[in-house]
């Protein structure tokens, strides 16, 4: 058996595991596609069983276990409006189980419990949509932009992405296609340019100030770094955009999903059934405070 074999286990048809919806016990799904996006950061597709089958919206949450090492909480970046029995994540290397899960191989077996938590609930959100992501924050958003351009109300969906490096930005098949399409207003914003780089070179909130906008019809999605997330959020802010029409996605140490370990506790908050979308105007007052 090869060490990638051993390590995610089989699958459950190979098992004998009956159907089960339980949120602590995980369900297995295949690898059938792996995608690396750069050096450390990849895209897996998973497949689950059709009676198995966890739909989702955008903004949720997955714990994903590999076996033998752990199991992590990963937003699902995939399109929620699918019906395909498939769950798509984005995973960077940075700690034991991550990397486990990025260097999985197609025919792996992982394990998921989900979905947990609030989502972007695009439903009540304005004609206008305005998107910010920061680094990898950018995985928990792309389910929310392919839901809006499947469900084709918005009148508009900007999309402002800010990365370390042009080699960091995730998802560029994606970001090529919607910015030749003219379907979204794509800006990109790095910190450090290489020589090919021809685009933005600044902090991300740099492009947010720009360009006309409506604040009574706008909504905007924020996810990143918690620095960034606030300045996004003040400069919206000041352009008049109420702070109840921006949402934020946070994490925390979440490791039971269900709402009963409180490791992610955030205030009065526990995000991983109150969150990870929370109202700024809910966020605001918790984020300034050093010690949560």
């Amino acid at each position: 058996m090869s060490m990638h074999a051993s390590m995610f286990g089989k699958p459950s048809s190979e098992r004998g595991m009956a159907p089960r919806r339980d949120a602590l016990v995980p369900t297995a799904c295949r690898v059938i596609s792996h995608h690396d996006e750069n050096s450390d950061t990849s895209t897996l597709t998973l497949a689950a069983p059709e009676h198995e089958f966890p739909g989702f919206r955008s903004g949720q949450f997955m714990m994903v276990y590999a076996r033998a090492v752990g199991e992590i909480p990963l937003s699902i970046s995939g399109d929620p409006t699918r019906t395909d029995h498939t769950v798509v994540h984005t995973v960077r290397a940075v700690g034991a189980v991550s990397r486990a899960l990025h260097e999985a191989c197609v025919g792996d077996v992982v394990g998921i419990r989900g979905p947990f938590g609030a989502g972007w609930d695009l439903e009540s959100a304005k004609d206008d949509l305005i998107v910010v992501a920061g680094g990898v924050g950018l995985a928990a958003v792309r389910s929310a932009v392919l839901e809006a351009l499947a469900c084709g109300r918005f009148r508009r969906i900007a999309l402002h992405v800010g990365a370390r490096r042009p080699s960091d930005l995730l998802y560029s098949a994606d970001l090529d296609t919607w910015s030749r399409g003219n379907v979204v207003d794509v800006e990109l914003s790095v910190d450090v340019a290489d020589p090919a780089w021809r685009g933005h070179v600044g902090f991300v909130t740099q492009s947010l100030g720009r360009g006309v906008l409506e604040p009574e019809s706008t909504t905007v999605l924020l996810c990143g770094p918690e620095p960034m997330m606030r300045m996004s959020a003040r400069t919206m802010i000041g352009r008049g955009i109420a702070p109840q029409n921006i949402r934020v996605s946070l994490e925390r140490n979440m490791q039971c999903g269900a709402g009963l370990c409180g490791h992610c506790q955030l205030g009065e908050l526990l995000l991983c059934r109150d969150g990870p979308v929370v109202d700024y105007s809910v966020a605001e007052p918790l984020l300034v405070v050093k010690e949560l």
